[in-house]
This record gives C-alpha cells, sequence and structure tokens, in this order.
C-alpha cells in the first residue's frame, strides 16, 4: 500500500481498507510506503492497530535504493537532474505508480490501494492483475487497473511494466503511467510466450465502475431497492475479493448505513469506528 497525502488525510476509509486486509488475514504484514506517516500524527493513526497486535509497518522509501538496478533508476536520475519533465499531474501520484511496480518487482508479495475494502483472502491467487471493464459480448477486457496488484518476486511483466514507465512517461496525461499503462503493455505482450499472469474479471476487484459506485453508498429507500442491496451484497461476498471504492471520484459522497458497502465495511471492520461518518 501506498500513501501520498498528508497523515491528516488518512481518515475513516482509508482505515476500513487497512482493517478488511487484517479482518480477511489476521497474520498478515502490511507495509505502508507512505513519508507522511512515517510521523507521530501517523503513529497515532494506526495505534489502535498496533495494540492490537496486528503486524502494520510504515516506511518512507529511499527512492535512489529502490530503483537501482531496475529501469526505474535512469528515469530517476534524469528526473533529478531535471532532464525530465514532472509535468502537470502531481509528481507524488506518479511515483506512487512506480513505487508500486518497483518494490513487487524486488520483493513480491500482493499491492492494493487505500481505497479498497478486502472481502475474501488474496493469497490464493498468484500474478494476477484485475480487468476493470469488459465487452459484454466478447467477453473480452477492455480496460486493465493497477489498484491491485498480486506477483512473484522479478516476475518479467513487472520488469515491463517498469520499462514502459521510463521509456514512455507523461506526466500531463492522467493514468498515462497507471491503468493506462498496465493496459497497453498487457495487451502487447498477449500474443508473446513467457508471461505466465491471470487477468481476472471486473467482478474480481471491480464491481461497479467509478461513476456508478454512488448506488452502492446508497441505503436503500424502497422495497425493490432493499432486495437489490441484499441481492448484490450475496452476489459480491460469492464472486469478489475485493471493492474499489475510487475515493477520488466518491470520497465527498457519504456511505450510508444499510447501503452494500455500509454493509460489507461492517462485516469486515475491526475497530469499527465511523463507518458511517466518512
Amino acid at each position: 500500500m501506498t500513501w501520498i497525502s498528508p497523515a491528516g488525510s488518512f481518515g475513516v476509509r482509508e482505515m476500513m481498507s487497512v482493517e478488511s486486509v487484517f479482518k480477511v488475514h489476521p497474520g498478515a504484514c502490511l507495509v505502508i510506503l507512505a513519508r507522511t506517516l512515517e510521523t507521530k500524527r501517523g503513529y497515532t493513526v494506526l495505534k489502535p492497530l498496533l495494540d492490537g497486535g496486528f503486524k502494520v509497518q510504515v516506511v518512507t522509501p529511499d527512492l535512489p535504493f529502490l530503483f537501482k538496478g531496475t529501469p526505474a533508476e535512469a528515469w530517476f536520475h534524469e528526473l533529478m537532474e531535471g532532464k525530465k519533465d514532472p509535468g502537470e499531474i502531481p509528481l507524488a501520484q506518479n511515483l506512487s505508480n512506480l513505487i508500486r511496480l518497483v518494490v513487487l518487482y524486488k520483493y513480491g508479495g500482493i499491492y492494493i490501494d487505500a481505497d479498497f475494502i478486502v472481502l475474501k483472502p488474496l493469497t490464493g491467487l498468484r500474478n494476477s492483475i484485475g480487468a476493470q471493464s469488459m465487452d459484454l459480448r466478447s467477453k473480452h477486457w477492455t480496460r486493465l487497473n493497477n489498484a491491485v496488484l498480486i506477483f512473484d518476486m522479478k516476475h518479467p511483466l513487472l520488469h515491463e511494466f517498469i520499462s514502459e514507465f521510463s521509456l514512455t512517461f507523461d506526466g500531463n496525461k492522467w493514468g498515462h503511467n497507471g491503468p493506462y499503462l498496465v493496459s497497453r503493455v498487457i495487451k502487447r505482450l498477449l500474443k508473446r510466450p513467457g508471461f505466465k499472469f491471470k487477468i481476472l474479471p471486473p467482478m474480481a476487484f471491480y464491481p461497479a465502475d467509478w461513476n456508478k459506485t454512488r448506488s452502492f453508498l446508497r441505503k436503500p429507500k424502497t422495497k425493490n431497492e432493499s432486495k437489490w442491496v441484499e441481492a448484490k451484497v450475496l452476489q459480491l461476498r460469492a464472486e469478489t475479493y475485493g471493492v474499489h471504492l475510487w475515493n477520488r471520484q466518491s470520497r465527498r459522497l457519504t456511505i450510508e448505513e444499510g447501503s452494500v458497502i455500509g454493509k460489507l465495511a461492517s462485516d469486515h471492520c475491526i475497530i469499527c469506528n465511523h463507518v458511517f461518518s466518512s
């Protein structure tokens, strides 16, 4: 997990995500790569989990050390020398896209964004990435996403991702160095041997696209809406590993009690403070 915002912005939704990780994987070791959380304020935020014996560690990434020996090393060197235009997109956002790739390449493991509610164990998945959208007729994916990445150490696909980032970096196009990057690389490599990985359907991690999240956050107001909520919760519990909340688009929306996300968050929290005040 990465966090690029101030410690004070690590709020209810982010804690919901962290709690859900430990609810489903009580023995997990969660590393949050974040300079701002390796502070007194960050310690205070995570203290309830630490007091509960859960293994969560905040680490400020040493970028020169992290990128050394990867295709990102030369790109980062040029950036620091002012030879690479960082662009209009906040640099921290693009660094987060790169950091997750390099950490997985060097150490392996599971990366998730801080706006996921984990519903089922991820430990049975290997070398997997999720489709965000799919063509309903052909059943082929149309876009992938980098908000969940599960890969073995030194997986060749991660090396391709890092190379693509370094060679085609554009700091002025949102998503170019993130979800669009993994989509175009995999589309290019699908016919090449040697890259063993699995693309999971949208229901695995992205059961609601960013523009349809509102329905997951609202409490039902009619009998039919109540039936839909109950059916959706049952479906997600059966078919979904985790739900992406798309905080960038939905942060201002309240998670209402009785909603799909409200029910799932209540079932997958540990401390369970203020779930419905976000």
